[in-house]
């Protein structure tokens, strides 16, 4: 026996049970938790086999398995502590073997914060692998995946197992979590496992071929397994493990035709993009994919004409018989009128034969379509020059534009930026990833002074950098810049501008913990957008829709946004943003993206010296520079306050969903008064705003994110949406009615910042005021014993398939009935219900139904409930016939929502209920 050398007390007892009986005594009474932790130590002192003795007291006690800090983790975490001073009580052997074999059979049942101290204490990392991957295997064939996959995962058997056969169930019962843990530190695992995925969008692809596989699937859900939401989850495991897209074709060859969509409905629909700009993207989209080509001329079909299809066809090289027919006709006609420029061409030049096959077809081509291209320039041109009157012009001369691409160049540059008191305009392009793998790299730094424009070309200078040996000094001058308090740095959506730029240099990325002097125009923007409908300009009031059609019927498709409609509104003219999808990564540089790029900049400070000088005038407070100078774009915050409320739109900007105001907050309004559309990737906020009686509508996972938009203006509902869908959705309804929210925190969090955003205060009576399932607020109060009754009667109704495919029978008998709202298997007094009615047998084998016609989903309840002896009444939606009741665990259930009442200001207990 192993006795405590520092304890002189006897012990409790040699018997394990015994012990447990005092620690559980102990474990009651909270004022002695020290006492507990000196028992147990005296107490394992005592035994004969503690280790042995810990798992007798875990097999006959059950409040080990709760969540949490349950008293056998205590026990447990202890006993750990406990080996390392008496390190001779470990075993081995075979005893340690028996030991393994007997924590092994309830690691499957432990919460998950005793499995580290049991592996620890037992040594499964030394027990026989076989014997451990049996163990698996048994699990796994029981239908216990996720148990299955957390013991390989904390004893490290990934690499013996077939990742196909662990994770595919795992991903069918949305565990994705769980399943990037299983592949964490395994690349050729992550790589099997996205192939995997990808095939699963092939087309043709059933996911209930592999669902027939497994067997005891619980929270299966086969919408999830759309090519949309699959296509999501790929490039995000793509980029989070830094693995090629290219061992992706399916989903890659998607993401590719969609973006090609997306060009054509700039360039054709929107007319937004410039045909140079359009041509490159389009090149470096298709490359030399064969599918992706072939949709390109389809697209081309559709938006253009067969001439232009067959100019393409031949651009490809693709072969006649994987064109439509009448591509390629056109083809064969343009190839002869190729030949005939050839003949033309030869017969004045008296060229022989060998000189004719060195003139290529890009020279015909242009030699045949010269007299076009040049009246298309001209009408270009002149398009130019009548559309430089409605944009924001540059009030600078084009020599004082620099583009720098030596180091002697950039260091006269550094000389001018840094000097105390300076106030600079920052932008930065990149080349448009149109959604694929990887974070964009920074391309062009713009810095706008007073008089001049440094545009900085960042590939050309890194590349010097490398041969030079000056790698350290472009990031050091960035770093002096954003940390300098004495210079004024203004930029649009800073905090995405440094994320990007952090993605370009690993030295830049606590850059933004560094920032100080920095004036963040969105910020200002937001503010500018919500302290008024009418803007100030120049004294006189302009309403912002009216602006805004006043341009629609000038020519313009699209209304303003981002940095250009706040140009538009504090200088008079938006940006042209013809430019912003350029490559900016393709060299020489356009003359038209240099002026854009310039523009981008320096508009920045037209806009800031013009809100210093009259604020007030724009809605805003007169301490502007105060309020904001020094400042940092992004704060440090903890973990789990990180990024709230903060989102990227499509150009790396920030941003944000709701700011705490400065004015008055808006009315208080009960959730009654509430109506949202929640998109389709906040499903989990709607359910949670519907436990509080919010009127909610919500997408589904294969619905586009336009149809909210669609939905809130039909219906008067806010949109709750996140990420890149805000800044579009933001734009199609009135003001204050789309609102962000960040997709990484819980539902509950989310839903404390919409109440609080909104003003709508919960109380006790809407908790549970509506159906979960349809989002009905009427319901019928039916007694137990006629409840009993329709049960009865519809378990022995001929044809009754189940739960919620009750049929409607005669009318045999009427019942009137109260309504109330219930709670999700609970009940609470709520409102009366006029003129509904109850359709019952009065003989076995009928259903029953509503008089409007629902059917009730009886054959839901389990027998046991009907006999409860504190249970009155039932629920019944009288939309889709759920049924509800009140059940035991009512209180703890309402009690989640008590961070919301105290929050609105009910006071009341949350128990009252029940």
């Amino acid at each position: 026996m192993n006795q405590d050398s520092d304890s002189s007390d006897q012990p409790t007892g040699q018997d394990p049970l015994l012990l447990l009986k005092t620690l559980q005594l102990l474990w009651t009474k909270k004022e002695m938790k020290k006492q507990l932790k000196e028992e147990i130590r005296r107490g394992f002192a005592g035994l004969e086999d503690p280790l042995a003795g810990l798992l007798d007291m875990l097999e006959s006690s059950g409040d080990w398995k709760g969540k949490g800090h349950s008293l056998g983790y205590c026990i447990t975490t202890e006993l750990q502590l406990w080996i390392k001073e008496h390190p001779a009580v470990q075993q081995s052997g075979i005893k340690l073997k028996k030991l393994q074999a007997r924590v092994l059979r309830i690691l499957a049942q432990c919460p998950a914060n005793l499995l580290d101290p049991l592996i620890s204490i037992y040594q499964l990392h030394t027990a026989d692998r076989n014997y451990l991957l049996g163990h698996v295997s048994h699990l796994y064939h029981k239908g216990d995946y996720k148990e299955a996959a957390i013991l390989s995962i904390k004893l490290k058997l990934q690499p013996d197992q077939d990742v196909e056969k662990m994770c595919v169930p795992l991903l069918l019962q949305d565990k994705t979590n769980l399943v990037e843990d299983y592949v964490g530190e395994y690349p050729e695992l992550q790589s099997k496992l996205l192939q995997i995925l990808d095939t699963w969008c092939e087309p043709g692809f059933n996911i209930r071929d592999v669902t027939s596989q497994y067997q005891g699937l619980s929270r299966y859900k086969p919408d999830k397994f759309n090519r949309k939401t699959l296509s999501k989850l790929i490039f995000r495991l793509l980029d989070r493990f830094n693995v090629d897209p290219a061992l992706c074709p399916n989903v890659t060859n998607q993401r590719h035709l969609r973006t090609l969509n997306y060009l054509f409905y700039k360039r054709f629909v929107e007319k937004t993009m410039t045909q140079e700009n359009w041509t490159d993207h389009v090149q470096s989209t298709v490359g030399e994919n064969r599918w992706l080509q072939g949709h390109l001329i389809q697209l081309l079909i559709s938006y253009c004409d067969l001439n232009t299809a067959a100019r393409w066809a031949q651009r490809c090289n693709l072969p006649k018989e994987l064109l439509p027919y009448g591509v390629a006709d056109e083809l064969q006609k343009l190839q002869m009128q190729e030949r005939s420029a050839l003949v033309r061409v030869q017969a004045p030049c008296n060229l022989r034969k060998y000189d004719a096959d060195v003139i290529t077809f890009k020279t015909l081509s242009a030699m045949a379509h010269f007299s076009r291209w040049v009246e298309e320039a001209a009408k270009a041109d002149s398009y130019d020059e009548s559309k430089k009157k409605d944009y924001y012009q540059l009030p600078i001369p084009r020599a004082n534009i620099h583009f720098l691409q030596t180091w002697e160049e950039t260091l006269q540059c550094w000389e001018k930026v840094l000097q105390p008191g300076q106030v600079v305009g920052i932008d930065m392009e990149w080349r448009p990833s149109f959604g694929m793998v990887g974070k964009p790299r920074v391309s062009l730094l713009q810095i706008a002074l007073k008089d001049e424009v440094f545009l900085l070309d960042l590939p050309w200078l890194l590349e010097q950098a490398e041969t030079e040996g000056e790698k350290e000094k472009l990031p050091r001058f960035i770093q002096m810049l954003y940390s300098d308090a004495s210079i004024t740095k203004l930029g649009y959506g800073m905090s995405g501008d440094l994320k990007s730029l952090a993605a370009t240099w690993s030295a830049l990325k606590d850059t933004d913990k560094q920032v100080q002097g920095v004036v963040d125009l969105l910020k200002v923007d937001k503010q500018l957008q919500k302290s008024s409908i009418d803007w100030k300009k120049g004294g006189r009031k302009v309403n912002v829709l009216s602006l805004e059609q006043s341009y629609e019927d000038r020519g313009f498709r699209q209304p303003e946004k981002g940095l250009s409609l706040l140009v538009q509104h504090v200088l008079g003219k938006p940006l042209d943003k013809t430019e912003q999808l350029s490559n900016w990564e393709k060299r020489p540089l356009r003359e038209e993206q240099i002026l854009y790029a310039a523009s981008d900049a320096y508009c920045l400070l037209e806009i800031y010296e013009k809100l210093c000088k009259d604020p007030a005038s724009f809605g805003l407070s007169s301490d502007l520079t105060e309020s904001l100078v020094g400042k940092p774009s992004v704060k440090p915050r903890a973990k789990k306050q990180l990024n709230k409320q903060e989102v990227p739109s499509p150009s790396g900007q920030q941003c944000t969903g709701s700011r705490k105001e400065t004015s008055s907050p808006p009315a208080p309004i009960s959730p009654k008064e509430f109506s949202v559309v929640c998109d389709n990737m906040l499903q989990g906020l709607g359910r949670y705003l519907r436990c509080l009686g919010v009127d909610v509508q919500m997408l589904e996972n294969e619905d586009d994110h336009r149809k909210a938009a669609e939905i809130a203006r039909q219906e008067g509902r806010v949109i709750l949406t996140s990420g890149l869908p805000y800044q579009t959705l933001q734009s199609q309804v009135a003001e204050g009615r789309c609102f962000s929210v960040n997709c990484s925190e819980k539902a509950k969090e989310q839903a404390l910042q919409v109440l609080k955003h909104f003003n709508v205060q919960v109380s006790l009576a809407d908790i549970f005021s509506r159906c979960q399932v349809c989002n009905c607020d009427r319901y019928l109060k039916v007694p137990r014993e006629r409840m009993r009754q329709l049960v009865e009667g519809s378990r022995q109704a001929p044809g009754d398939g189940g739960a919620g495919c009750l049929a409607r029978t005669e009318e045999k008998s009427r019942q009137s009935c109260d309504a109330t709202a219930p709670a999700c298997d609970t009940a609470q007094p709520g409102y009366t219900l006029h003129g509904e009615r109850l359709e019952g047998p009065e003989q076995r084998g009928a259903a029953a139904a509503l008089a409007g016609g629902t059917v009730l989903q009886v054959k839901a309840i389990p027998p046991g409930v009907l006999d409860k002896a504190d249970l009155t009444d039932f629920y019944c939606c009288t939309h889709c016939g759920k049924v509800f009741w009140e059940g035991s665990h009512f209180g703890r259930v309402v009690s989640q929502f008590q961070d919301v009442l105290v929050a609105t200001g009910d006071k009341q207990s949350v128990y009252e209920l029940s």
